[in-house]
């Protein structure tokens, strides 16, 4: 099996301020890349950002400035968002670069000489907000405005020349592959949904504008800018140095393993994309990963209805850890979810301050107060230390299946639970009752308690990874050992050496009132 493993997130179109959508999808792809890491995978993990597109010239004209400049200031703030949101991404493209002109120009020769670009005429629904064409079931009348049924933008009527890529042509093979390839899109739900919208049949699709400059020319006539999400789409493999195929990054990374975006560019991703690639001569994506959105208020955020969620207040107010542990408890990967700040003070209080971090500092405090603040060698473990040791080690298979399966919130309930039952163990242990008259038995349950908090702690770690690092160091474990297989490793522990200070890991909400 290839120890190589290539996760994205979708570009983003730095046209306003970064948003929890963003958040989510960032925080999902980096949690996936961390834990694959720990397993022992190469991981590639990219993200960045789409800054091509009519949406982005006439906000750069409204703020008096050169599209190019305007992209610079607009994808610094994602750029910075990565920081703030500790991701651990590997590359950061933007579709402004060489190396990004240069794939998308192979990307355009390759469907020409497939037979699959022709110029024609295209009449029909656009929405400049979306980026997107729309067919006219897919457009309604409100208040007198037309508007995209699935996202509620204005659309308007489009009449220009246009080239155009022959996607009709591709519906059956596209079916094939879905039916070869029963995880190609996931969750389930959207699989049927992009099934169901192929059989309904496909058009052809415009692949170039005239109304606009701003984008890449079309080779050969630069009359014509390439459509953004041909364009767009190509980033995961601009970030290989495609077009060399030949280069060992381009050969160990594609096709990538799995690509993480909301369920509205579902069909880009999981129609056009992998169309065009067909007909390039490409190899697709494994998976295609369609999460559901960050709702506020229960309603999907937008600058419209003035409901957008800002992640880096929220962080700043209660955490970077906390907001993704919570994003990732509360939200079930898949579907839609609705932040609340009483179930995420709930949530780091219940979980977090009261169960993991009241673990950590109460071993912790123990082994200062009574073992000279070291961790006790193993010695004489009795069927209560194996049971507890034991039940997560049998259950890392399926632990690894879940994430392969991008089964998140499965994930999570499980070592939660690992936790809870760390504590009634320490509890129902009494070690406290044992220093004087059985010290071997309390240095064994102490053994026991630290061999499971640097089990659980490896095991969190891509979810929250500051606060477990804070634990392992404690713990005098080195990154180098944060790996899967030193969960089965309970030689790991220096006995010598007197455990790191550690602070209040997560402080408890306080109600506001």
């Amino acid at each position: 099996m290839s120890k190589n493993f290539y996760i994205t997130t979708p570009i983003y179109y730095p046209s306003g301020k970064p948003h929890m959508g963003h958040a989510y999808s960032s925080i999902i792809a980096d949690i996936f890349a961390r834990f694959k890491r720990i397993e022992g995978f190469n991981v590639l993990f990219l993200t960045g950002t789409d800054e091509h597109g009519q949406k982005i010239q006439k906000e750069a004209k409204r703020n008096n400035k050169e599209p190019k400049v305007f992209c610079d200031e607009l994808s610094e703030n994602f750029r910075s968002l990565t920081k703030i949101l500790n991701l651990s991404n590997d590359d950061f493209i933007r579709t402004t670069e060489k190396r990004h002109y240069k794939s998308v120009n192979e990307i355009w020769k390759r469907l020409v000489q497939s037979g699959d670009i022709y110029l024609d005429k295209y009449c029909g629904w656009y929405s400049i907000s979306d980026e997107a064409f729309y067919d006219q079931d897919e457009v309604e009348d409100k208040n007198g405005v037309k508007v995209s049924k699935s996202s509620g933008s204005n659309v308007e009527w489009v009449e220009e020349e246009s080239y155009f890529f022959k996607l009709s042509a591709w519906s059956k093979k596209l079916l094939d592959h879905y039916e070869k390839n029963t995880d190609f899109i996931l969750p389930r739900s959207r699989k049927k949904e992009v099934i169901k919208f192929v059989e309904r049949g496909l058009r052809d699709l415009s692949i170039s504008r005239t109304s606009f400059s701003w984008g890449i020319p079309v080779p050969n006539d630069n009359k014509h800018i390439i459509y953004v999400w041909l364009d767009a789409l190509t980033n995961y493999i601009s970030a290989l140095n495609f077009p060399d195929t030949s280069n060992k990054k381009f050969r160990d990374y594609w096709p990538a393993d799995v690509h993480i975006i909301g369920k509205d560019i579902l069909r880009f991703h999981a129609i056009y994309w992998p169309a065009f690639l067909l007909a390039a001569k490409l190899p697709l994506p494994k998976r295609v990963f369609g999460h559901g959105w960050i709702l506020s208020d229960e309603k999907k955020m937008s600058k419209s209805l003035g409901n957008i969620l800002d992640p880096i207040e929220i962080i700043e107010k209660y955490g970077i850890d906390q907001l993704r542990y919570y994003l990732i408890k509360e939200v079930s990967l898949g579907n839609d979810g609705s932040i609340s700040m009483s179930n995420l003070k709930n949530c780091i209080n219940n979980d977090l301050a009261n169960n993991y971090g009241n673990l950590c500092q109460r071993v912790f405090s123990f082994i200062k107060k009574n073992c000279n603040n070291k961790i006790p060698k193993r010695k004489n473990l009795i069927k209560s230390d194996l049971n507890l040791l034991d039940n997560l080690k049998r259950n890392l298979p399926k632990l690894i299946k879940l994430i392969n399966e991008q089964s998140l919130n499965e994930y999570i309930k499980m070592v939660v639970n690992f936790s809870f039952e760390a504590n009634k163990y320490f509890n129902d242990s009494e070690p406290w009752n044992l220093k004087k008259n059985n010290p071997e038995r309390m240095n064994s349950i102490i053994f026991t308690i630290s061999e499971q908090i640097k089990n659980i702690s490896i095991l969190l770690n891509p979810i929250i990874p500051l606060s477990t690092n804070k634990v392992l160091e404690t713990m005098n474990i080195s990154s180098r050992d944060l790996l899967i297989k030193n969960i089965s490793n309970q030689d790991i522990f220096d006995h010598d050496i007197e455990l790191k200070e550690i602070d209040i890991l997560f402080k408890k909400i306080e109600d506001d009132n």
